[in-house]
């Protein structure tokens, strides 16, 4: 993962003596150094008040009002910290929650969880390719109404955006498909083969199956109609980022 930070400080509020042992392993490998701690519900709750967090982690298995607690005290503060839940089995994603995760079997585990929780927490490089301005303007707006931290960036059209890619780091594209000169999958096929791990998400006013069979086949992360929403934003990058909708 690409970043100028120097560390980022994590918190895990719960969790049995075995699966803190889990946590606090994963945290040494993490691609970004941790500034880390582990607390019972209580202090944890009111270091979560006192600010200066940027991921909290909290046991699925906390009594709801204890949970609520949490949420509530990371609400209070600014900059607030990405939160997360961490359960056995499907645990619905509360009002304030980045993402849930099933509970991790071991550091190896717990360590690809806690490179998410990262990639989240960093604010992600975004560009919106589209011919239209108005359109650059109402996907960016949709885009920042999104759970998700992005920096977003624009391009009027496939050859410009191929020039910013070459010049800039970039972790998600998203393309219109119908654009003048370069169309939106030829732009896909040379963005996959110049920066392969660059993502990218198609947007179109109609869906073609043959189209999205030729983007899909490409390398693209999604399709999204036209007109679309956050929701629909939310759950392509739920895909992005390795999380499973909630």
């Amino acid at each position: 993962m690409s970043h100028d930070l120097v560390s980022l400080t994590m918190m895990v509020i719960g969790m049995t003596g075995l699966e803190r042992e889990l946590w606090r392993e994963a945290a040494t490998m993490s691609s970004i150094p941790l500034d880390f701690s582990i607390f019972d519900p209580a202090p944890g709750i009111v270091a979560l008040g006192n600010g200066g967090t940027d991921i909290c982690i909290l046991d699925g298995a906390l009594p709801e009002p204890v949970a609520a607690a949490a949420l509530t005290a990371t609400k209070a503060v600014k900059p607030a910290p990405r939160v997360f839940i961490c359960a056995d089995g499907d645990y619905p994603r509360p009002s304030g929650v980045t993402a849930t995760f099933e509970k991790p079997a071991d550091s190896e585990a717990a360590g690809r969880i806690v490179e998410r929780c990262l990639r989240a927490t960093v604010p992600t490089r975004v560009l919106v390719v589209d011919d239209s301005s108005t359109m650059r303007g109402i996907v960016r707006k949709i885009l920042s109404a999104s759970r998700f931290r992005l920096d977003l960036h624009e391009a009027g059209e496939g050859r410009a955006a191929l020039e910013r890619l070459r010049r800039e780091n970039f972790g998600i594209v998203f393309l219109d498909h119908n654009m003048p000169g370069l169309d939106g999958v030829a732009t896909l096929c040379e963005i996959k083969r110049e920066t392969p791990d660059v993502a990218v998400v198609m947007m179109t006013t109609a869906v073609e199956e043959p189209v999205v069979e030729r983007a899909m086949a490409a390398g693209a992360l999604g399709f999204l109609k036209k007109p679309f929403y956050p929701a629909d934003i939310d759950r392509v990058l739920d895909r992005y980022y390795g999380f499973a909708s909630a």
